[in-house]
């Protein structure tokens, strides 16, 4: 071996060298009996783990050679981990998994196990970025599938591990739905290939794994703690969390006894470990701890330790940061030869037989390699995005009906609200009366809809938007979470993939940018790499914007929302008022259901409670509830905005677009020039992604004037995005823009001076009309 790296040349030479000098027992051993005293693991099973270690070590090689000469693309590979082949043993096939990216041998014994997988040509494809690979079609090299039950994930640092929190939450309630009242169909998906929590097996735990460096990551520190936390509330989740400790992260070496310390510390999560590199041994433990998790319905943590071998990529030269020592060392814990030493010390296997089953799995991986370099390429961004967001807005509509037809039938159910009368009997109802009244009937008629986050049960909301509903529909549907917005979220992806309808709630927008990647990273790229295979429809409910009297702050009126409209596929939607925030609620629950949307409900906390328009006392801001027989009919669809005349009949002179608490501004605003004479039309955008661009280029062009009211900052700002699509539409008219001061809004009257007046918006329409 070469003192200083590890090579794919030094691996192959090494464990042909080893199993030179081995002599096995004088007569074979029965393969039915344990290959070591003590031990659960057989020597029939340890072969067929052997074989998937195998293959898994020769797929690393291969995505080695291809990189060579440049037909491969990603190479950071599970050498050194093959160990955890013993822990997909240890489980049933149908029961969930997320992988960390050196779980190869994992992903090969589960292919093992279901008939009629080829695990060599799937990850080979995934290298190669071939748009026949089963599970992302060449945009990413995933472990993913769903007849293996596998969720394919990109982590690198544990952010898939709060969505397995929610899995395991999922699956706990639907068994728990099973076990009172005797059974329950999922509701309809609108997708059969669809994963949902009620196609796993009752006793089904949910695996999710992870490297030892990824403990001091955010994301998995809250997953750790959110599991902790049910676990100590007596909520048992099935899950069970495997760290394959190499000892680095990159180029960072984990401080000795760190990692386990801080996974014995972890309340709520019995711990679990043993050497990675030892087959027999790994395969005991994790079959404790599996089995611990499958009666138990508990939280466990196995740790495995292991090696990692050829450094964290291609690319990575370990002796930039390691020693020819410790490379070494590593190098003499080489799991393949430790596995093939104990097969042939337990007598199931000669060395001559696993040094030719050695290289007929090499060429047998070379052989597939070399077919799949001529499969196609993602040839368009039409063919590349195609998975990203489908969008079937008559099944939408047809959900919305379906919907409507449950509450007909429930007029007594939904009566027991705390007046006692239907919500469109009420008269003119506010913003965040309108969307309790929404989440009231969806929680009846939505099948797996549930209601959570900080604070919104038994408080009903800091704003009182979810006031009562854990009263009518039980501490099941409608719960408190612990305070963090990355288990929040994590936590409905986790249902959503379950088969749920998650309607979690983020208390401030200001507090959501701390767990952006659970939107960016987690939720918006599921169905994009797994071209629809997997889904997780959420619609999460966030309180911002400016404007706040009383209680304001740079973290209470928080208008910045470039983040958001950055995420592809994400649907964002912002309702002004009463009237329009029921139907896309709605809108974005069947959005959810149908399509597995992914959709962020912005609601202006100023504009909660508003009742006037134009003058106290004139209730015109306030919006009739839409009896279910009108829905249909009512139906906002993603993506369309909504255009208000000018109060006088004219609405000639300029358009105003808008969203938010801009549209109450600009209709004051479009009363007071009336009374000058000019005639505003005023379009509220209502989504913000997709913007309705087709609406904008289309009341633009009718009057060749544009304001644009953007209460978000004029840097990476609503507004931007309006202005670039009526360049690229080509308008020709004149254009101008009104937005907040590019800083965070202070405290008291003082956020005046940053944030969009009224004032502001009469000065833009006459220096328009003054060109």
């Amino acid at each position: 071996m070469l003192s200083r790296v590890t090579t794919p040349q030094d691996l192959d030479e090494r464990f042909h060298a080893e199993l030179a000098p081995l002599t096995p027992p004088e007569s074979p051993t029965d393969p039915d009996e344990p290959v070591r005293a003590g031990s659960g693991l057989t020597g029939a099973l340890a072969r067929d783990l052997f074989r998937a270690q195998l293959t898994s070590r020769h797929l690393d090689l291969a995505a080695r050679w291809l990189r060579s000469f440049d037909e491969g693309f990603y190479t950071i590979g599970s050498a050194g981990h093959e160990g955890n082949a013993a822990v997909a043993a240890a489980l049933n096939p149908g029961d969930p998994a997320l992988l960390h990216y050196r779980s190869g041998a994992f992903y090969c014994t589960r292919a093992g196990q279901v008939p009629g997988t080829d695990p060599m040509r799937d990850v080979l494809r995934g290298l190669v970025a071939s748009a026949n690979e089963p599970i992302a079609g060449g945009r990413h090299k995933v472990f993913g599938s769903a007849d293996l039950r596998i969720i394919p994930t990109t982590s690198t640092v544990g952010s898939h591990l709060p969505r397995a929190v929610g899995l395991a939450y999922a699956i706990r309630a639907h068994a728990r739905l099973i076990n009172s009242d005797g059974g329950a169909e999922a509701a309809d998906g609108g997708d059969d290939r669809e994963r949902r929590a009620s196609d796993y097996a009752p006793d089904a735990i949910v695996v999710a794994s992870f490297g030892d460096a990824t403990v001091n990551h955010a994301t998995a520190t809250a997953a750790l703690n959110t599991a902790g936390w049910f676990d100590h509330r007596g909520e048992k989740l099935p899950l069970l969390l495997v760290c394959e400790d190499n000892g680095l992260g990159i180029s960072v070496a984990s401080p000795e006894g760190w990692v386990p310390a801080v996974l014995q510390s972890r309340p709520g999560l019995t711990y679990f470990e043993a050497d990675g590199c030892d087959l027999a041994a790994a395969y005991d433990a994790a079959a404790e701890a599996a089995a611990f998790v499958r009666t138990e319905r508990r939280p466990a943590v196995l740790r495995l330790t292991m090696v990692r071998l050829m450094g964290h990529a291609g690319a990575d030269a370990e002796v930039a940061y390691r020693t020819p020592a410790q490379i070494a060392a590593d190098l003499g814990r080489d799991p393949l030869v430790a596995s093939a030493k104990l097969l042939v010390a337990a007598g199931v296997a000669t060395p001559d037989e696993l040094r030719a089953q050695y290289d007929q799995v090499g060429w047998e991986v070379r052989r597939i390699a070399e077919e799949v370099l001529a499969e196609p390429k993602l040839a368009s961004a039409a063919e590349i995005t195609a998975p990203l967001a489908p969008r079937r807005p008559v099944r939408v509509a047809r959900a919305i009906g379906a919907s409507a037809a449950v509450l007909e039938g429930a007029g007594e159910e939904r009566a027991r609200g705390s007046v006692g009368k239907l919500p469109e009997q009420a008269g003119g109802l506010t913003l965040a009366q309108t969307i309790n009244s929404v989440l009231a009937d969806a929680l009846i008629s939505v099948e797996g809809a549930v209601v959570f986050g900080e604070d919104v049960a038994v408080k009903g909301g800091v704003y009182g938007v979810t006031k009562g509903l854990r009263d009518r529909f039980g501490a099941a549907r409608v719960f408190d979470t612990l305070l963090d917005e990355t288990s929040i979220i994590g936590l409905g992806l986790g249902a959503g993939l379950g088969g749920m309808v998650p309607v979690p709630e983020v208390q401030y927008l200001a507090y959501l940018h701390n767990a952006l990647d659970q939107l960016r990273g987690e939720a918006a790229t599921m169905q994009f790499f797994s071209v629809g295979a997997f889904r997780n429809p959420l619609v999460l409910r966030i309180a911002g914007l400016g404007y706040q009297q009383g209680f304001g702050g740079h973290f209470h009126n928080d208008n910045a929302l470039a983040a958001l409209r950055d995420i592809p596929g994400l649907v964002v939607a912002v309702p002004a008022r009463a009237e329009d925030a029921g139907p896309m609620l709605r809108t974005c629950l069947a959005a959810a259901q149908v399509d597995g949307s992914v959709c962020v409900f912005l609601e202006p906390i100023a504009l909660y409670h508003t009742k006037d328009l134009y003058e106290d006392g004139d209730g015109l801001w306030l919006g009739e509830y839409d009896p279910p027989a009108e829905w249909t009919t009512r139906h906002v669809p993603i993506g369309r905005a909504r255009v208000y005349p000018g109060p006088a009949g004219s609405s000639d002179d300029v358009t105003i677009i808008t969203f938010g608490n801009g549209v109450r501004l600009s209709l004051r605003a479009a009363a007071r020039l009336a009374d000058e004479g000019i005639g505003c039309r005023v379009l509220d955008l209502r989504w913000i992604g997709p913007l309705p661009v087709a609406d904008i280029i289309r009341e633009s062009a009718a009057t060749g004037r544009v304001l644009v009211v953007d209460e978000t900052r004029r840097s990476g700002g609503v507004g931007e995005g309006v202005l670039a699509a009526l360049v690229d539409a080509g308008y020709v008219g004149v254009a101008r823009r009104i937005a907040a001061v590019d800083s965070f809004i202070p405290l008291g009257p003082a956020a005046r001076h940053v944030l969009v007046s009224e004032e502001q918006i009469l000065q833009g329409v006459r220096s328009l009309l003054a060109r």
